[in-house]
């Protein structure tokens, strides 16, 4: 299958771009830079060259494949609004390209938000609608192109997808606890952050294009649920630091953006994807990764 990959340098777009690769599929990636470009080009993926505002070239590279695994976000904390308007067109701009081919559509998503007070389920439909939403709410207009003839599928990514060479949320708590002498953890830390390695990640995106059924929301989740206060811990033993807790109004102050996700509840669990695809994780958790330095570089 000709598959066109947006993010195919990113974390998780590099793990899913070498899963595809070894299935057998073709890769079309989508890359901002030169550097990308040859990354992507030596693993012998067609590149093409452009950003998430390169709507032209999103649709060119949409309408040449038989297949589109939309990975790409700006993830600009500080301008979120402008990042959401960039997902939500370039997700719209996709559709449109696919409307009435069957084809498939697989858009990143998360776990974030979808539940309150128990672990969100993939039967729990997104509360997020419309462009001022988080992530401009594509994860809804990209499964409303169902009904317009698109294949669409949501992947649902745990907060945390680990491993070496990771640079997100757990590589970002890990610089602050660095910076500020003291890894924490959000008031008595038993909220919980779900999990996924990142080659698990990988693997169910690949089995999500090739057997998940339209309107499917499949959820990346190796652990349910990792206490922050362990996150904490972990990180404190990777780099030899005290673990303390943060009160609940130091929490903003202390971790800054990051410290709204950071004390949020993210619990979800991946029964119904496991059954619907037969994926099981056997990547290390989430604990295993820092303990055994993944971030420790």
């Amino acid at each position: 299958m000709r598959v066109f990959v947006t993010g195919a340098s990113g974390w998780i777009g590099t793990a899913v771009v070498g899963e595809l690769l070894a299935a057998g599929h073709e890769v079309t990636g989508l890359a901002r830079s030169a550097a990308s470009a040859a990354k992507l080009e030596a693993k012998g993926v067609e590149v093409r060259r452009g950003d998430l505002d390169d709507l032209d070239g999103i649709r060119a590279g949409a309408e040449a494949a038989e297949a589109v695994i939309h990975l790409a976000n700006k993830h600009d904390f500080a301008d979120q609004a402008a990042s959401n308007a960039a997902e939500r067109a370039a997700v719209q701009t996709i559709g449109d390209a696919l409307a009435g081919s069957g084809r498939p559509f697989l858009l990143a998503s998360g776990v974030a938000g979808l539940t309150q007070g128990r672990p969100a389920t993939e039967a729990d439909a997104s509360p997020f609608h419309g462009p001022d939403s988080p992530r401009g709410g594509t994860e809804n207009l990209a499964l409303e192109f169902v009904g317009r003839g698109v294949h669409s599928v949501s992947l649902r990514f745990s907060p945390t997808v680990h491993g070496t060479g990771d640079h997100g949320f757990i590589a970002h708590l890990s610089a602050i606890a660095r910076e500020k002498g003291v890894s924490g953890y959000p008031g008595d830390g038993t909220n919980r952050w779900a999990a996924v390695h990142v080659t698990d990640a990988a693997r169910m995106v690949v089995l999500g294009l090739e057997k998940a059924p339209a309107g499917s929301r499949l959820h990346a989740v190796a652990e349910e649920g990792v206490p922050t206060r362990e996150i904490a811990e972990a990180i404190g033993r990777a780099f030899d630091l005290p673990v303390a807790s943060v009160p609940a109004g130091d929490v903003q102050d202390h971790f800054g953006w990051i410290g709204m996700f950071f004390a949020m509840d993210l619990a979800a669990t991946s029964t119904g994807t496991r059954e619907l695809l037969g994926w099981t994780p056997t990547g290390r958790t989430l604990i295993e990764d820092l303990d055994t330095g993944a971030y420790s570089s």
